[in-house]
């Protein structure tokens, strides 16, 4: 059984934000570091002004795309693998 909590690491411990459903004291866990939710764009070869475009261009997306709709392709590769498997 896998099961993914999201936490925070502070003081050399994981503060998870909600407790897991089924797990014993005792239970093995992987814990895997994310790294900041930013991007450096100058590894990228973006600047600044190139950003600020990409940012304008790709704003006609946004409501499309985090509506609720879209959920349907989180795991769309996920799900096309199960299918192809399931016709072979």
């Amino acid at each position: 059984m896998l099961t993914t909590v999201e936490g925070i690491y502070r003081n050399g411990r994981v503060e998870l934000a909600e407790n897991p459903n089924n797990a014993m004291d005792g239970t093995r866990v992987i814990v895997t570091f994310v790294g900041a939710n930013t991007i450096d764009l100058a590894s990228q070869g973006i600047d600044k002004t190139q950003a600020e475009i990409l940012r304008t261009n790709l704003a006609t997306f946004s409501e499309d795309w985090n509506s609720p709709e879209m959920s349907i392709y989180d795991n769309y590769d996920e799900i096309k693998a199960n299918l192809q498997t399931r016709w072979s």
